[in-house]
C-alpha cells in the first residue's frame, strides 16, 4: 500500500485505489483535530464500523449510522472515494480542464456520471469572495459563445438572426483582477449586460475605493473616477498597454478561459457556465502551486455543500450554499 502523500496523477491513482488512504484524507479535512463528531447531533462518542465502512454515533437519534460522504459534495453519490478523489485531482491540475466523456473513459463510469461528478467538484472550487480587491485592479469583460455566422441556418431562422449579429446569444462575463508579484488573483462574474449600473455595482462591490482601476476605453466606465478610484484608461484602437495602464492580465485569462471551453468542453449552455469560471479562476489563481497543493486545497471546498441532480439540470431551485 502507497504511504506517502501523492505529488503526481500515477501516485493520486495508486494512493487513492486503497479505501483507508481516501478515507484518512477525508477524515482529516472534516475532522482536522482528530474526533469524529456526528453531524446529525455532534456527539464525539462515534465509532467506525470497518466492515460497513460507516460510523456510528451512540446518542440516540435516527440515522445514527453515517457515512464519510454525509455532509459532503459527495453525499448521496454510489462512486467510490477512490473515483471521486482522482477526478478531483485531474480537475485542479489539468489546465484546459477534463471533459466528461474523457472522465468517464478514465474512470469507468458513464459520460452522465461523470459530468454529473464534475459539476459536485466545480462546487468545491469555488471560492469565498475574502474581501475587496485593492492596489492595481484590471476590469475587463468578454462575451462567451459560439459565433452567429457558424450557426446552422435552420437555428439562426429560429432566433431570428443574421450571420451579421455576432453578439446575438453570446453570455457577457466581467472580469477583475488585482496585480500582484508573486501572481495575480482573478474575479469572475456572469453580468446581464455592459451598461454603467451594472459594471459600477460590482467594482464597488469588489474593490475598495482608492484602488488603481485599470480599463479600456468603454463609456461605462466614465464615473469610476467620480466614485473615488484612480481610474485609467487604454484605448485599444491606439495600444494595448502604456506603461502600467493596460488590462493584459486579464486578456491572458480570457484566452485561457475560452481555450478550455472551446478546445475540451466544446459547448457550454449559459446556466451552467458561472461554474466553469469558478473552475478556471481556481486553476490560475493557484497555478504557482504544485498539483498535490491545488488539489489539497480543492479537497477543503468539499465540505457543507451540495448539489443534487434535479438542481443542477434546473428542475428545482439551488440550495443556498
Amino acid at each position: 500500500m502507497a504511504t506517502k502523500q501523492p505529488k503526481t496523477l500515477r501516485d493520486a491513482i495508486l494512493f487513492f485505489a486503497e479505501y483507508e488512504n481516501c478515507r484518512k484524507a477525508v477524515e482529516a479535512i472534516r475532522w482536522p483535530d482528530g474526533v469524529v463528531k456526528c453531524p446529525t447531533c455532534d456527539s464525539e462518542r462515534v465509532t467506525y464500523l470497518e466492515t460497513q465502512r460507516r460510523y456510528k454515533c451512540y446518542a440516540k437519534h435516527p440515522k445514527a449510522q453515517f457515512s464519510l460522504k454525509v455532509g459532503t459534495i459527495f453525499e448521496d453519490s454510489a462512486v467510490g472515494l477512490e473515483k471521486w478523489l482522482p477526478a478531483l485531482w485531474l480537475l485542479t491540475t489539468c489546465k484546459n480542464g477534463i471533459s466528461s466523456y474523457e472522465l468517464g473513459r478514465a474512470l469507468g463510469v458513464t459520460q452522465k456520471t461523470a459530468w454529473f461528478m464534475l459539476s459536485r467538484l466545480r462546487l468545491a472550487l469555488q471560492a469565498e469572495t475574502g474581501g475587496k480587491l485593492n492596489g492595481q485592479i484590471e476590469a475587463d469583460e468578454t462575451f462567451i459563445g459560439g459565433k452567429a455566422r457558424n450557426m446552422h441556418a435552420d437555428k439562426r431562422k429560429r432566433l431570428g438572426i443574421s450571420q451579421s449579429q455576432s453578439m446575438i446569444g453570446k453570455v457577457a462575463v466581467m472580469g477583475l483582477l488585482q496585480r500582484h508579484g508573486e501572481g495575480s488573483k482573478v474575479r469572475t462574474q456572469v453580468i446581464s449586460n455592459r451598461k454603467k449600473h451594472q459594471l459600477e455595482q460590482i467594482v464597488g462591490e469588489h474593490v475598495e475605493v482608492g484602488a488603481n482601476l485599470y480599463t479600456d476605453a468603454l463609456r461605462s466606465y466614465d464615473r469610476m473616477a467620480a466614485r473615488g478610484y484612480i481610474h485609467q484608461v487604454i484605448d485599444h484602437a491606439e495600444a494595448y498597454a502604456d506603461g502600467q495602464v493596460h488590462t493584459n492580465g486579464l486578456e491572458n485569462f480570457w484566452s485561457l478561459l475560452k481555450r478550455a471551453l472551446k478546445g475540451t468542453y466544446i459547448s457550454v449552455e449559459p446556466f451552467h457556465l458561472f461554474r466553469y469560471l469558478d473552475e478556471q479562476a481556481f486553476r490560475f489563481n493557484n497555478r504557482k502551486g504544485t498539483d498535490a497543493m491545488r488539489f489539497a486545497l480543492a479537497l477543503k471546498g468539499i465540505i457543507n455543500k451540495r448539489l443534487t441532480y434535479a438542481t443542477l439540470t434546473g428542475s428545482e431551485l439551488p440550495s443556498a450554499c
